[in-house]
């Protein structure tokens, strides 16, 4: 691929850690009274803490009155899946531990510890690290845009596999867009045993969905002068057959 790209950037374990939680319609509670599946019952301030609004009557409301002050004594659990149907569907998770702050109309969590794990393992982040990042620009666009290019465009996805490394086409049965950040786009390369990820960085970063748009379209353009990689042309041919 030579120096096709210039911008190779990702986001930080911090900022990828704020993106799930912006984008995150739902939460696993655990708590002394045990553990609550909660559904657009969460928002986030701007410095990444977490505020829940639950009945009066919920168990997680008793938990957080009888608990010590400032002791973790709760874990909220958010899952990240691919809005694209792939293998492996769950890219990240990320938990918090710390406490309830009885709000007037909410309980106020305030984390003490966080955790960032995906396919490579684990990573803490720092508490001050967690409250200072912000969330990548396109997190709760990011579902919307990936559907439609997979639903929309499978022809483009095809296309961009033009700039994978031939390597890692070998034996693919299936390529599906899996995740997109402001600085590229990881394709998700399914084969007959096992799978793998490949990221495209943008030439820059998109700051919005426009600028989005313009850096795909570059994506695609160079794509298109780029051949077809021999494995997808093997497969195609084996498909005809």
């Amino acid at each position: 691929m030579g120096d096709r790209h210039v911008w190779t950037a990702a986001p930080s374990v911090a900022e990828r850690a704020r993106s799930v939680l912006a984008a995150a319609w739902s939460c696993a509670v655990t708590a002394e009274g045990g553990r609550e599946e909660l559904f657009g019952a969460h928002t986030v301030t701007a410095d990444g803490r977490v505020l829940l609004h639950v009945p009066e009557g919920s168990a997680l409301l008793a938990t957080a009155i009888c608990a010590p002050r400032g002791e973790p004594s709760a874990v909220l659990e958010f899952a990240d899946a691919a809005p694209v149907p792939v293998r492996r569907r769950i890219r990240t998770r990320l938990w918090m531990a710390g406490w309830f702050v009885v709000g007037e109309a909410h309980l106020e969590f305030q984390a003490s510890r966080v955790v960032l794990r995906d396919a490579s393992g684990a990573v803490v982040v720092g508490p001050d690290e967690f409250a200072d990042a912000v969330p990548d620009p396109l997190a709760t666009a990011e579902a919307a845009l990936l559907t439609h290019l997979a639903d929309a465009h499978p022809d483009a996805v095809e296309r961009l596999t033009r700039l994978v490394e031939p390597e890692s086409l070998h034996g693919a049965v299936r390529v599906q867009p899996l995740a997109v950040d402001r600085h590229g786009l990881t394709l998700r390369i399914e084969r007959a045993r096992g799978d793998g990820d490949v990221r495209l960085p943008f030439h820059a970063p998109a700051d919005d969905v426009s600028q989005l748009t313009e850096r795909m379209h570059v994506l695609l353009t160079q794509a298109s002068s780029t051949a077809c990689p021999r494995a997808l042309q093997r497969q195609r041919a084996d498909g005809d057959g």
